[in-house]
């Protein structure tokens, strides 16, 4: 019994010894465990950040400048991993241009009328804060320019109407002064064998860059935008005329164009009257601005063709082979066809930026279809043609910034010429 006692204390002890060990064991795991969660969450707070996660750095201040500059290189990196800067090009044949002497003076948004073997060159912006007041001329024959004289005081110097009758140039309404000035309504009409200018009666309302065309011993001013220079008007007014004198005292209304806007090719051949492209749409004027500064304002350009005929219906006909504005001066009639040079077209879908054309476009009469015949040496938008013993040319307007960059950038004065084959 003794013996038996002694056995069963031992065996407690050792119980109880083993028993310490395992809580020990198991004490000493859950704390490992623990530590090494612990230096895990630790370690991967320091672990390098991602080049890619934003940071967030409290109390900071951004220029607004510096934002806007942000936001535009985010575009132009978009837009050139999106769609090629030349998307808005037509496949054309290259043709051979030659330079000619240079404007007197780069011109944009200038007018011009062809006159036998004279191409009259009016007005028009120097720089944005800056317009000409005269006119130059340019002879086909000799290919010189020369003649420079000066338009009337009161003249609008940009976004005019323009016609001829072979020796009178009828000048009509436009914006006077820099930037984004307002319109007049003044007409005039100048005899270019005596280089006299005569008063006409004024527009009903000033318009900017309406189209317009001598049609039947009348005056037709059509379209443009209205007095805030983004409207489109639709209004169409008329007043007989002959040898550069109003034969009327007020202008009559006649039947509306079917949509408004500047910025349009008007032209007449063989007894019709066609009006085509443009847009609608413009520049504004900044509100509160001393200077009339320009603003910028959703435009639609357009690719409409609509033709007046005798009934004094308007018909429409087929669209240009892209949306085209800014060719008010930009056409010449060759072999019974309309032939169009530059222009802008819709704005970049990503950028949102005005696109330069470079193609040369011609309009089959007896079809009434459209072809590209050419390119351009670059993309460039009002410019002023002419068309002369076979050769096609045309001078001044806002060119692109290059070939990979049809947005447009430097004014020009450049003439250029090429043979047409048609």
């Amino acid at each position: 019994m003794a013996r038996l006692g002694h056995s069963s204390k031992h065996l407690s002890k050792k119980f109880v010894f083993l028993l310490s060990c395992a809580t020990l064991l198991g004490v000493a795991f859950v704390a490992d465990v623990f530590w090494s969660t612990l230096l895990s969450s630790i370690s991967s707070a320091y672990q390098p950040i991602n080049k890619s996660v934003n940071i967030l750095v409290p109390n900071a201040t951004i220029n607004k400048d510096d934002q806007k500059e942000a936001v535009k290189v985010k575009k132009d990196r978009l837009a050139e991993t999106s769609l090629p800067a030349t998307f808005a090009d037509l496949p054309a044949p290259e043709l051979e241009w030659e330079q000619m002497p240079s404007a007197p003076v780069p011109r944009l948004d200038g007018y011009a009328v062809q006159v036998k073997n004279l191409l009259y060159v009016f007005a028009g912006y120097g720089t944005i804060d800056y317009v000409h007041s005269h006119v130059d001329v340019y002879n086909f024959t000799d290919n010189t320019w020369g003649g420079r004289f000066d338009i009337p005081k009161d003249m609008a110097h940009s976004h005019l109407g323009i016609a001829t009758d072979g020796r009178y140039i009828y000048i009509v309404s436009g914006q006077y002064g820099p930037q984004c000035r307002t319109a007049v309504t003044h007409t005039f009409s100048l005899d270019t064998e005596t280089k006299k200018w005569q008063s006409m009666p004024s527009l009903p309302a000033p318009r900017y860059a309406p189209a317009t065309q001598l049609w039947r011993g009348r005056l037709h001013v059509m379209g443009g935008s209205k007095e805030n220079r983004h409207t489109p008007g639709l209004d169409h007014w008329s007043i007989a005329v002959k040898d550069g004198k109003a034969l009327e005292k007020e202008w009559r209304t006649e039947v509306p164009i079917p949509r408004g806007g500047p910025h349009r090719a008007c032209i007449l051949v063989n007894d019709r009257l066609f009006v085509i492209g443009g847009q609608e749409g413009d520049f504004m004027p900044k509100p509160g601005s001393p200077i009339f500064k320009c603003s910028r304002r959703h435009e639609v350009v357009y690719s409409d063709v609509y033709m007046l005929d005798s009934e004094m219906k308007w018909k429409v006909l087929p669209s240009m082979p892209k949306p085209n504005s800014h060719i008010e001066c930009a056409w010449v009639i060759v072999n019974n066809s309309i032939i169009i040079t530059g222009g802008t077209t819709e704005k970049h879908p990503v950028t949102k930026r005005m696109i330069l054309v470079g193609e040369v476009f011609q309009f089959h009469l007896d079809t009434l279809t459209w072809s590209v015949i050419g390119k351009l040496p670059y993309r460039i938008k009002t410019t002023l043609a002419g068309f002369w013993d076979g050769w096609l040319y045309f001078t001044s307007g806002q060119r692109d910034r290059g070939p990979d960059n049809p947005q447009p950038q430097k004014v020009i004065g450049e003439m250029w010429r090429t043979k047409l084959h048609l």
